[in-house]
């Protein structure tokens, strides 16, 4: 077996763990490929076999071999990151995970010194832009805290790496090391993996939801309200967020999203992400269904609902199970119910009124707010032109105090354009 294959065999599992990727369940198709299990003396040879090629001429399968996702920063820009652990051995029991202890598999360790090396190959490669590294726990999560601030440490004192790194928070760290750690990082996130700690004992029963992953999130807020940003490597402080595993512990999306909404309000948290659940091998939960991705994918929207559009959780379509359905996203599903009688006038609504229309988004609502400042928006072409959705948007909007075309003779119309 050469080293790719050592690698996907290794650590086929690391797209477990999201970071900063989004794609939605139709590309999505379960993509586990990663690196996390990969020795340092491979990964090394590895960079020197591939550092006279640039990002581009590497083919997908070498960068996903290697751990290559692509990223989209929160200014929209994409670059190549490198998901790591930092070791794949781990002493904590979760149910669902691969690297939960006593599983039958290959574990692989890397030194703080070796990753920053092996991932600064890389970058000087120009195989990857930036880092995200996460461990399994030995010893303790301190003591794994300490590791992993070691090789941020390493990346940016000693090698002078100056670009994105996202450093995970593992349970049980300590205050001291949150803040080090956001002292050196651009993002950094600890996985909720369930909304409460009923749900999280179904999941994790060795992990303690408030005490060892809600407090973390909440020191990373009293730093950054109390504390000057100047004292970090960039003069910002990082951003947060979390992840949880849909679909292993019965939960229900109505508990996801009223977490996901009271750490958007309490802590700042940046983005939450959610994974559905996928059976693992030699785990308790082997046997359990697959959770549908597109469950997943209404999390997603309805979660950005709540961030950027304004909607408040009383007004998503939840079933009297506390679920979304699955056929409808949950802004068009809200759309029909109150939006059929009583269109948005685009001429007149302000913006909180136009991101309610399906086919809106913030930045084509900026957009139609500037435009009518040079005069009215008369025809669908005009909305088309600033980027609007109009297949989805027409239904439920009026131009000048007329109704726009039905889904019908929209499709007509769209044709003939």
């Amino acid at each position: 077996m050469d080293a790719l294959d050592k690698l996907r065999t290794v650590s086929e599992h690391m797209s477990l763990e999201p970071a900063e990727e989004f794609q939605a369940p139709a590309s999505r198709a379960f993509d586990q490929r990663g690196t996390c299990g990969h020795s340092p003396r491979e990964l090394r040879r590895l960079a020197d076999e591939y550092a006279p090629y640039t990002a581009p001429a590497l083919s997908d399968d070498k960068k996903r071999a290697l751990g290559v996702s692509y990223a989209a920063m929160p200014g929209g820009k994409r670059i190549a990151l490198l998901k790591k652990l930092l070791t794949s051995a781990c002493e904590r029991n979760c149910f669902y995970c691969p690297f939960r202890a006593g599983r039958d598999f290959r574990r692989v360790t890397f030194k703080p010194d070796e990753m920053a090396q092996a991932f600064l190959n890389l970058h000087r490669a120009q195989v990857v832009e930036g880092l995200f590294l996460s461990s399994g726990i030995i010893n303790g999560g301190a003591r794994m805290q300490d590791k992993l601030i070691a090789v941020a440490e390493v990346l940016r004192f000693k090698l002078g790496f100056k670009g994105y790194i996202h450093l995970k928070i593992m349970p049980g760290a300590e205050r001291a090391q949150v803040e080090r750690a956001m002292q050196l990082a651009d993002r950094l996130s600890i996985n909720l993996e369930a909304p409460n700690a009923q749900r999280l004992t179904a999941l994790a029963p060795l992990k303690a939801f408030y005490e060892e992953l809600v407090q973390p999130l909440r020191w990373v807020e009293e730093i950054r309200r109390t504390q000057p940003a100047d004292r970090s490597w960039n003069g910002r402080w990082p951003s947060t967020t979390t992840q949880f595993v849909v679909g292993a512990a019965d939960e229900s999306d109505l508990e996801l999203l009223s977490t996901t909404e009271a750490l958007h309000k309490q802590v700042r948290l940046a983005r939450a992400y959610f994974s559905a659940f996928h059976p693992v091998p030699d785990t308790p939960l082997e046997n359990q269904p697959a959770e549908n991705p597109w469950r997943e994918f209404r999390l997603y929207q309805s979660s950005f609902l709540l961030r950027d559009y304004g909607f408040t959780l009383e007004e998503l379509p939840f079933n009297s199970s506390g679920n979304l359905p699955l056929e409808i996203d949950p802004k068009a599903a809200w759309a029909q119910r109150h939006l059929v009688e009583s269109p948005v006038e685009i001429n007149r609504a302000d913006r909180q009124a136009l991101l309610r229309v399906p086919g809106i988004g913030p930045k084509s609502a900026d957009a139609i707010v500037s435009a009518r400042r040079a005069g009215k928006l008369s025809t669908l072409r005009d909305l088309k032109r600033l980027g609007i959705n109009i297949e989805r948007a027409a239904p439920y909007i009026l131009l000048d105090g007329r109704r726009q075309a039905t889904h019908h003779q929209l499709a007509r119309q769209l044709t003939l354009w």
